[in-house]
This record gives structure tokens, sequence and C-alpha cells, in this order.
């Protein structure tokens, strides 16, 4: 039986359903999907192509 991911909202999110990003665990791939739909489609990524993503999103 396959568990379900966890799906995480970043903390800088309001309480008040604003459209998010939510990110999961996926173990060997990092899971991105869009929280106003959760059933939609999703990204699966390498940890590796998540941690570059995010550095350029910083400069």
């Amino acid at each position: 039986m396959t568990s379900r991911p966890v799906w995480r909202k970043s903390s800088y999110s309001s309480s008040n359903g604003g459209a998010c990003v939510e990110l999961a665990d996926l173990g060997k791939a990092v899971g991105i999907r869009d929280s106003k739909d959760p059933y939609g489609p999703e990204l699966h990524i390498t940890p590796t192509t998540f941690r570059n993503l995010i550095a350029n999103l910083k400069h």
C-alpha cells in the first residue's frame, strides 16, 4: 500500500485560501501543485532541480 504524500504550503501563505503552491516530499522527487486545485496536475522534479529552482528564484 502506498501512502499519500503530505502537501505543505508556505508559512507566508494567508489563511483565507489565497493562491499558493504546495510542495510534497515524494522520496526521489519533489511534488509541486496548485493549492486551489489539489486534484489537478502535479509537477514532479528532482530534489537537485528543486534546489536550483529556489536558488535562481532568490536572485
